[in-house]
């Protein structure tokens, strides 16, 4: 008898599927400080030609009322692997995401994603203005 927790869909598939962006409250409010969050193997489809791509997502910012929770944001940013999505787009609408969870102070995302044809894409996009630290 096959194993319900193995089968299609997996569940890993599972849990991306139900998940969401989960925030908390920030252990510090008032203060100015910066998360770094670096996502390694990000992965969207060309809406051209369907190939895969491949980005390292990195996520720096300044909390304001909420901090981002670390798993719920890495299913989340698992949920892409299988969107055909442009680079641009898909940059700006994560950040959309991530500030509607949490309302930083400052955010900014940058997308670097592996060269493919012989062309090399980073888009960085941001949000609010950032205080010093």
């Amino acid at each position: 008898m096959p194993n319900p927790s193995t089968t299609t869909p997996h569940y890993g598939d599972r849990l991306i599927a139900d998940s969401q962006l989960i925030a908390f409250d920030n252990p510090r409010p008032g203060r100015a400080y910066e998360v770094a969050i670096e996502l390694p193997e990000f992965t969207c489809k060309c809406p051209f030609s369907g190939y895969p791509d491949f980005a390292v997502l990195r996520l720096l910012y300044q909390p304001g009322a909420r901090v981002l929770e670390l798993k719920a944001l890495k299913l989340y940013v698992n949920s892409w692997r299988d969107r055909s999505i442009s680079h641009e787009e898909v940059a700006n609408r994560i950040l959309d995401d991530f500030v509607a969870a949490s309302d930083p102070l400052w955010m900014q995302l940058e997308a670097d994603f592996n060269p493919r044809g012989n062309v090399h894409t980073v888009v960085r996009v941001s949000h609010g203005v950032r205080q010093p630290c």
